[in-house]
């Protein structure tokens, strides 16, 4: 792919590009650059030379804006190939239908849901606060052996897909689907039911914490998923990881932050991190 946008741009464009190129099953999203000199025509062209020559490119999309709304969706353009959003993309074993245009998928998670998953513990009860199309909470249930993981999204299209891909990967029996907003979810019915919380919604993380911290049994370990802004000389990890803290101190809550990391970059200097801590809810 990097030599088939090499020969279309040349050389200098075709860097531009290439780092903004995701792969989800048979479709190709590109993002537009952060630059005047590449059109949409120019990735146009790309885009029907990798449908053209690659055979497993059926369909190749531009992502015109972020993740944006309640819902985590992203606003895209049809480039080449089939006029087709939907696809099944395959991760650690996992299968899982999808649209890009009505749930959000990056594959640049690949390594973190499978990180999370190695550690839960056999019998734990996991609350996934923002589910999405069930990526972490199933690949949860198939690579660990958790008692229960509620998997909870107020996006109904990623309910949708997630009860279907709950179904395709025969795990009914741990994965509970649930439609709705995290937080009236945890009030509601989810209350001191959990030993670990994930919060993969950075947006609304540091909001949410307080229905997190609801969401524990005693004590248990909370995933806090952040974009933090990385000027010159500033460490993203210890800017996430202070953020985290204060909080947790707002709220009045003993915690020991285990850990963080990078998980990607996400804009010009901004970073998705996260935040691995361990909270005693009472």
């Amino acid at each position: 792919m990097r030599r088939i946008a090499e020969e279309v741009l040349g050389e200098e464009k075709a860097r531009l590009i290439w780092s903004r190129l995701d792969i989800v099953g048979d479709i190709a999203i590109l993002k537009r650059p952060l630059t005047d000199s590449i059109t949409v025509s120019d990735l146009a062209r790309v885009a029907e030379e990798l449908v053209r020559r690659l055979p497993y490119i059926k369909s190749v999309w531009l992502a015109e804006s972020p993740v944006e709304g309640p819902y985590k969706t992203r606003r895209f353009t049809h480039l080449a190939g089939e006029e087709r959003s939907e696809t099944v993309y395959v991760e650690h074993g996992c299968r899982f239908k999808v649209d890009i245009r009505r749930v959000f998928i990056t594959p640049r998670l690949n390594y973190e849901h499978l990180r999370i998953a190695k550690l839960v513990s056999s019998g734990e009860v996991v609350v996934n606060m923002f589910a999405g199309a069930g990526l972490f909470s199933i690949i949860i249930a198939c690579k660990s052996k958790p008692r229960k993981v509620y998997s909870i999204d107020i996006n109904p299209d990623a309910y949708r897909y997630m009860v279907e891909n709950i179904e395709l990967n025969k795990v009914g029996d741990t994965v509970i689907p649930i439609l709705g907003d995290a937080a009236k979810v945890i009030v509601k019915e989810l209350g001191g039911v959990a030993d670990r919380v994930l919060m993969p919604l950075p947006e609304l993380a540091l909001d949410y914490l307080p229905y997190a911290v609801r969401a524990l049994r005693g004590k248990g370990v909370i995933h806090v998923y952040l974009h933090v802004s990385t000027p010159k000389g500033t460490d993203p990890l210890k800017t996430s990881e202070q953020l985290v803290r204060d909080r947790l101190r707002e709220l009045g809550v003993r915690h020991v932050v285990l850990g963080s990391r990078k998980v990607r970059p996400v804009a010009p200097r901004t970073m998705q991190t996260v935040v691995d801590v361990v909270v005693e809810s009472d």
